[in-house]
């Protein structure tokens, strides 16, 4: 028996650039309709959300219904927090706020079997189909078909980006303009020229060394960072088309009262 294999990453795989959509809502039923939609993966949030991993394992079934990929942002806390979505069958974890190529080599340690880490070993949980996936080849699937992100978020990093990119056992690269623009001092000025500028040297220095490229954008500027080279790229966001959609019902109601 096989774990399952990752959809974002059979696509990125073939040179496609896979699209995902934000949940802030730890709801199952919200990354049910997600998944029907089409997108190729839900990402959801530990870092900013107060979402339990009862809620994260459920959300995964969810998804794995349509065969959609979870990637989950993970707390930065002790190991735990980043292998427990991984074991709840979680097809990625996002790292945030990587700060250092040594804070890189340890995600790697915790996240990564042998012979690339030393990823705590336990085949009992969804990943590994309740150890109905053979031991060994659990460990070499779950490298495999398992991706780990890195979120580069804050200037200090990109001293260090070179050697991140070219570090064994990090297989994606994700820019994240918004805290960025605050390491800037320019908080959310996503017109200051050192946002375009490193949102470049990301998915070009994670070319070089043979790594994905992620980052956010909207249906509109897809096409222009999967030009750039970004692999990955998130377009929307629960919350965003909850609050719009119910604004734009209310003012369209109110309006048609009002003739």
């Amino acid at each position: 028996m096989d774990m399952r294999k990752s959809k974002v990453l059979a696509k990125m795989r073939r040179g496609e650039t896979a699209i995902s959509c934000k949940l802030n809502i730890s709801d199952p039923r919200g990354a049910e309709i997600a998944a029907m939609s089409g997108f190729d993966c839900i990402w959801i949030d530990m870092e900013h959300v107060p979402a339990t991993y009862l809620e994260v394992e459920n959300i995964i079934r969810a998804a794995k219904i349509y065969d959609v990929d979870v990637l989950t942002r993970v707390a930065r806390g002790s190991y735990n927090d980043l292998i427990r979505p991984l074991e709840a069958d979680s097809s990625g974890i996002m790292v945030p706020h990587l700060m250092s190529l040594e804070d890189a080599k340890q995600i790697v340690y915790y996240t990564k079997f042998h012979p690339i880490g030393r990823r705590p070993l336990d085949g009992g949980n969804a990943d590994g189909k309740w150890c109905l996936v053979d031991g060994k080849d659990y460990m070499k699937q779950a490298n495999e078909e398992r991706f780990v992100v890195v979120q580069i978020e804050d200037p200090e990093p990109l001293a260090d980006l070179e050697e991140i990119c070219a570090l064994p056992g990090i297989d994606m690269i994700f820019f994240g303009p918004a805290d960025f623009t605050q390491g800037l001092g320019c908080p959310l000025d996503f017109a200051n020229p050192k946002v375009a500028e490193t949102r470049e040297l990301i998915a070009k220095t994670a070319k070089k060394h043979g790594k994905f490229a992620g980052t956010t954008g909207s249906p509109d500027n897809i096409a222009e960072l999967s030009a750039m080279g970004y692999d990955f790229v998130n377009v929307c966001a629960d919350v965003v088309i909850l609050g719009q959609g119910y604004k734009q019902a209310f003012e369209k109601a109110s309006a048609a009262l009002k003739k």
